[in-house]
């Protein structure tokens, strides 16, 4: 399972908006030179975007886009959907229909049920916590993974000392 390029551009190219609309709308060809991602690739994405109302265009010299609501109201999750991103990891695509005899296979519930927290996760995480994370701000919802460092290291450094009595 994992998350094809059209989510992950997507979501990229939406923090890059975020984070650079303030100084007016945002052109795709700049937002595709600084994150290389293909002109066309984000012309479609885009399409997708505003038809979801998640970002404006505007016409004419000066024109790009914007967002359409605050990032703190943009979720991981509403990007992902909007560019027509599956966030399955069923073999059938939650039909049921995933074991050799198109019955229900013995895991289909762990991996629906891993949807589900993924699609919780996701819809927790907005577009300002993603911003805000790469202002270098702690945001509880995306923790810090580095290469090398393992889950079990990072909750050792997270929880609190025992001081003995």
């Amino acid at each position: 399972m994992k998350l094809t390029t059209k989510g992950r551009f997507a979501v990229t190219a939406m923090v890059d908006l975020s984070m650079r609309q303030t100084r007016g709308p945002v052109t795709l060809a700049a937002i595709s030179e600084r994150q290389r991602i293909s002109l066309s690739y984000l012309e479609q994405l885009f399409g997708k975007l505003r038809r979801a109302r998640l970002v404006n265009s505007v016409r004419g010299p000066g024109g790009g886009y914007n967002l359409a609501k605050p990032a703190a109201s943009i979720s991981m999750a509403d990007i992902i959907v909007a560019v027509d991103e599956p966030i399955d990891a069923t073999q059938c695509g939650g039909k049921e229909n995933c074991g050799d005899d198109e019955r229900r296979c013995m895991t289909h519930d762990l991996w629906a049920t891993l949807n589900a927290k993924m699609h919780d996760y996701l819809s927790s995480v907005s577009l300002a916590d993603v911003v805000a994370h790469q202002h270098g701000k702690p945001i509880a919802v995306i923790k810090d993974c580095r290469p090398g460092e393992k889950s079990a290291d990072r909750a050792a450094a997270a929880a609190p000392e025992k001081v003995a009595a």
